[in-house]
């Protein structure tokens, strides 16, 4: 199978989908909550459709998990997994950091990842043994030795509280040089591309990690939960520099 094949149309797709977002972002839009309070546009609704068809079209054989619109052919040994606004919340307030995020799973495995922030025009992807782009260009996480000297990333630190990590962070924290919260995919697109050395996520689902993995990994970083595990199942993650990785962990054991 070429990977590199899949992440070059993975990358049409995802600026494809990604672009359809920006006919409606800046601009008045309804806001529907679901069942878990997590909010939904017609935006990702229609991201979404954009991006099912082409990958239809382009790998009719492939299986398609999406946040909005379930699972497609999931008994395929390829299935690409779909985020159409992964940071939804930037979105409706009109914050252009919002990503349209595809993961491309080979056996359960994730081996493609593409992160594209449309209102930014930035376009991160890789294939496992092929490195990490940004708009093409070869991108390496940053070399940062010393956590004191280190930019730390979160999303809604609420809920780092909400999901039991507030002593492990709160530590984490007064280790760093700063924190800001730069967060969702684009967290973990800063880290791949060297311009912070933390993005720690307390709650993903699938269609929100099976892009990263690939991306931090083959930027020549660490994507793991707070085990140590590289994986995108068990709902959290810390994307970092191998250096840092395990005096990160530490503070979770």
């Amino acid at each position: 199978m070429d990977l590199n094949k899949i992440r070059k149309k993975a990358v049409e797709i995802a600026r494809t989908g990604g672009n359809s977002t920006l006919e409606y972002f800046n601009k008045p839009i309804d806001v529907v909550f679901k069942d878990d309070d997590s909010p939904v546009t017609v935006a990702d609704q229609h991201a979404e459709e954009i991006i099912r068809e082409e990958i239809i079209k382009h790998f009719p054989g492939h299986g398609i998990i999406g946040e909005e619109f379930g699972v497609e052919n999931g008994n395929s040994n390829v299935v690409w997994v779909i985020d159409p606004i992964d940071g939804t919340q930037s979105f409706i307030h009109k914050f252009p950091i919002y990503t349209t995020l595809i993961g491309v799973l080979v056996d359960g495995i994730p081996r493609v990842g593409v992160i594209y922030a449309p209102a930014l025009n930035e376009m991160v992807s890789a294939s496992v043994g092929d490195g990490c782009y940004l708009n093409g260009e070869k991108v390496k996480v940053r070399e940062c030795s010393d956590l004191s000297k280190a930019t730390l990333l979160t999303t809604d630190v609420a809920h780092i509280y909400k999901h039991n990590f507030g002593k492990s962070f709160e530590e984490l924290l007064s280790s760093v040089r700063i924190h800001r919260t730069w967060g969702d995919a684009y967290g973990h697109l800063m880290v791949a591309t060297g311009r912070a050395d933390i993005m720690f996520d307390p709650i993903l689902k699938v269609w929100d990690a099976a892009a990263l993995l690939p991306v931090i990994t083959e930027a020549g970083g660490s994507y793991t939960d707070v085990k140590g595990k590289e994986t995108i199942d068990t709902g959290n993650a810390i994307s970092t520099n191998p250096t840092l990785k395990s005096e990160i962990l530490a503070f979770f054991d």
